[in-house]
């Protein structure tokens, strides 16, 4: 490494490109190609043209143990995904069929983000995960499987939980069955209305 005083050397170009004559200069980023995610992009918006076919809409006529639920609140519920990242990855989903985050009123909101911190705070005391993500994807491009029906991603996480499994194997190692995560994170959920918003 140079010091910040000295010009480092041009590198040659097969030094800083890949075998298709890319740029190949190292950055922050490690990018890891998953192409066979665009086929689950792609594959379900077609399939969600209204209340009537979106399962999000659909889940709350169901019982919690057939659609996954495991809170139900006032604006918003919250389900464990069906095609999980890791077990315990859940959804917060408002009742209302909206897609974008710009079209739940302050209610909503207050719920939605209040849901995603109780979720938070039940994952922690059930499995343990040493960090989240959290997120919104908005639109097709965005990346949503389900872009008619807004969802917040809450996805617990544990060192060492990435591997090359779903890269190379198309694998993913999950640890426990969805039913037996849904009953012990509805177990766990307060039930004294704790998911309200702090007023």
């Amino acid at each position: 490494m140079a010091d910040a005083g000295e010009v480092q050397e041009a590198r040659p170009d097969a030094d800083v490109t890949d075998d298709f004559e890319l740029a190949g200069v190292p950055d922050a980023f490690q990018r890891l190609w998953t192409p066979h995610r665009l086929a689950y992009i792609k594959g379900g918006q077609d399939k969600v043209t209204s209340e009537q076919t979106c399962p999000f809409c659909h889940a709350p006529e169901l019982s919690d143990e057939e659609s996954l639920i495991v809170h139900r609140g006032r604006y918003a519920f919250v389900l464990l995904n069906l095609f999980p990242y890791n077990a315990g990855h859940l959804l917060v989903c408002p009742y209302r069929h909206v897609p974008d985050y710009t079209d739940v009123d302050a209610a909503e909101t207050a719920e939605i983000a209040a849901l995603t911190q109780t979720a938070m705070r039940v994952l922690r005391r059930v499995s343990n995960p040493t960090g989240f993500n959290l997120g919104m994807n908005q639109g097709a491009t965005g990346g949503a499987g389900i872009a008619a029906h807004l969802h917040q991603h809450v996805v617990p996480r544990w060192g060492g939980d990435g591997n090359f499994l779903p890269i190379i194997a198309q694998t993913k190692a999950i640890t426990q069955t969805l039913g037996e995560v849904r009953e012990q994170v509805a177990a766990a959920w307060p039930s004294d209305g704790a998911a309200e918003p702090a007023s």
